[in-house]
């Protein structure tokens, strides 16, 4: 394991830090403000400068016009978005288009990603579940129809849905003998799907997704072993990548703050309390690096691990869920009820925070996936 970054690697982040240098998170409404969603649709200002910046191509291969990068890249871009709070489906996106290439078809690929990798197409990812805390490839079932499929269920908590030209969809098939997950390429606008409106703690407009005898055809399903726990492993850890970049400038500007705010005629941070607390965040944020940059790494070198990559992925989540909410609660804490002000822009990390903690499953839900894997390949 060499966590030493490449030139390419590093090429990537400076760009990404070039292109959100100027994202400022309080460009919405605040949450705590706001009824309902703080906006219809994602920042398409930045979805543009991130296209031309080729880093909505970034995992893709150079014969579709990307930079043929790999997980590890897009971390260190998504710990970038993280850090200003980006409002883009990129992760959602890069990793769909991702899987399309790893393990869709010629056609699929030729048609998806040319205009994908330019941000021309939208792509997310259905991933959440019925609920939240149900495995996502069961909450719906796809069956054979002539030579299509036909998909029934229902997923929740769908980012970007409402802004998404297609949207990934890991469906359970049906019948005898027939127990696996195929990822389904559905239109927004196909028929029998339907979306109802839910709203992150975030305030980001999210979406139920209904599925009712919704009709795809054989060139819209990616049928390849592994493709779906592969999606998912991408997804899982590049929310850790974001809640990384969400910790570090959490703590930056408690560190800020602190060293400014005066009692007694001395800055809080000299204190040993404050000082005692803000070290154990630092601490919690180089263990959500170490686990972040393990898990990439398995992902990126498929190179084999005491366990399968799903347990380097779980150990990720774990630190990601438990770091970024303690991170976050330690800033509200220290920046007494300034942090509250919803004119300062802490509260938006913090409720920010609490949607990436329990995205794709919170702590608890990871540590049993963890044991069942410890259960089944003991460790000598």
């Amino acid at each position: 394991m060499d966590f030493t970054f490449t030139e390419e690697q590093r090429a990537a982040a400076e760009a990404a830090r070039g292109v959100f240098a100027g994202v400022a998170p309080d460009a919405v409404p605040s949450p705590a403000l706001t009824t309902g969603a703080v906006a219809e649709g994602f920042d398409r200002a930045l979805w543009s400068r991130l296209a031309g910046a080729d880093l909505l191509s970034l995992l893709l291969a150079e014969a579709h016009g990307g930079a043929g990068l790999d997980a590890i890249a897009l971390c260190l871009v998504l710990r970038e978005a993280g850090r200003v709070l980006a409002r883009v489906p990129l992760l959602e996106h890069s990793a769909a288009a991702a899987a399309v290439q790893a393990y869709g078809g010629e056609a699929q690929a030729g048609r998806l990603l040319d205009p994908a990798g330019r941000g021309e197409l939208v792509l997310t990812v259905a991933a959440q579940g019925r609920t939240g805390h149900d495995p996502a490839e069961l909450a719906v079932t796809a069956r054979r129809e002539g030579p299509g499929w036909l998909l029934d269920g229902v997923q929740t908590a769908v980012p970007w849905a409402y802004d998404a030209d297609l949207v990934v969809v890991p469906a359970h098939l049906e019948g005898a003998g027939a127990d696996r997950t195929v990822l389904a390429l559905v239109p927004r606008e196909a028929e029998g799907l339907v979306l109802a409106e839910q709203v992150s703690t975030s305030g980001e407009r999210l979406a139920e997704l209904r599925l009712r005898s919704v009709r795809v055809g054989p060139d819209e399903v990616i049928e390849a072993a592994g493709a779906w726990e592969w999606l998912h492993a991408l997804l899982v850890t590049g929310t850790c990548a974001l809640a990384l970049g969400l910790g570090e400038r959490v703590l930056r500007m408690t560190a800020e703050y602190t060293g400014k705010r005066e009692q007694f005629g001395h800055p809080i941070a000299t204190f040993q309390a404050v000082a005692v607390q803000a070290a154990d965040r630092y601490i919690d944020l180089r263990a959500m690096e170490a686990t972040l940059w393990q898990a990439a790494w398995r992902i990126a070198s498929g190179a084999p691990g005491p366990l399968p990559v799903a347990g380097d992925v779980a150990v990720a989540k774990i630190w990601a869920a438990e770091g970024v909410r303690r991170v976050v609660q330690t800033a509200q804490h220290l920046h007494g009820g300034f942090g509250a002000d919803t004119d300062y822009p802490l509260h938006r990390y913090h409720a920010w925070a609490k949607h990436l903690e329990l995205a794709l499953g919170p702590a608890a839900a990871y540590e049993e996936r963890l044991g069942d894997l410890l259960a089944a390949h003991p460790l000598d």
